[in-house]
């Protein structure tokens, strides 16, 4: 299966010319290590591509990128993973890593779903490629989305991440994606989201999903991460940095109604 772009040339331009040039625009000097596992929003790249940028830039390619990340479409399973095929975007294609695609799902079969629905018109996880591609695309992945998921459930996912990639002794990095706090005065954005960047950077996936729920942080990919923060602890992670936040309005100029977004690299 060939899943093609579908968002190109709206949250980011549709053109190898024209993604290059602006995804360039947003990579930094910096210097490039293993990471376990971060955070990077999925806005349109003019939004939130200088922080995604940042993150990317700090990541050393690994053999494999597995990329969590919310479901907007509604369509497919609670948790879909799909085990196989090419994703496309105009700068390069990337074959699905099957092997440990199927060792995530044996891990928990009756939690994850094998399900292309979930992906073909969702975003949160195309909107990774342009970044990831600058850079090589050498590279697997491994998609997976998150619809709906208990604390437990996300604990379960995450443990059944870092279960396969021991078993595979793959070289892998696990991108949560994840914008913040969605259309509230910058004010109170950068409160609310500062409470649950505080819990990432503390590595406590059980603080973040409670502390979203109970403050009603409008943070679209706060499963992902919680089941992310699970997998990079059960695989030695024992540190977060925060590289970069930021808000919609230093673009947009409109402060009473903004998007958050945070990178973060969990090493």
């Amino acid at each position: 299966m060939i899943r093609k772009p579908a968002v190109a040339g709206q949250f980011y331009p549709g053109t190898p010319e024209g993604l290059t040039g602006q995804v360039s625009q947003y990579i930094v000097e910096a210097r490039r290590e293993p990471v376990i596992g971060a955070v990077c929003p999925h806005a349109g790249l003019i939004y939130s591509g200088s922080v995604a940028g940042a993150v990317y830039s700090r990541i050393q390619t690994p053999e494999t990128f597995v990329l969590l990340g919310p479901n907007h479409t509604g369509l497919g399973e609670k948790i879909s993973l799909m085990h196989s095929g090419t994703w496309e975007i105009p700068t390069g294609s990337f074959h699905i890593d099957e092997r440990l695609a199927h060792r995530i799902y044996m891990a928990a079969p009756e939690l994850i779903s094998k399900d292309a629905r979930a992906h073909m018109f969702e975003h949160s996880l195309e909107v990774q490629l342009p970044f990831i591609a600058y850079f090589s695309t050498d590279v697997k992945i491994v998609p997976i989305t998150f619809m709906q998921a208990s604390l437990e459930e996300c604990e379960a996912a995450g443990t059944a991440v870092a279960k396969a990639v021991r078993e595979t002794g793959s070289r892998v990095t696990i991108i949560a994606s994840s914008d913040m706090s969605h259309y509230v005065p910058e004010a109170e954005a950068r409160y609310l989201d500062g409470l649950a960047i505080e819990h990432i950077l503390s590595l406590d996936p059980e603080g973040l999903y409670r502390t979203v729920l109970s403050r009603g942080i409008s943070m679209c990919g706060y499963l992902p991460v919680t089941a992310m923060l699970y997998a990079a602890v059960e695989l030695g992670a024992f540190t977060a940095e925060l590289i970069k936040y930021t808000t919609s309005a230093e673009v947009s100029g409109d402060y009473d109604q903004v998007v958050g977004y945070a990178g973060i690299v969990v090493k």
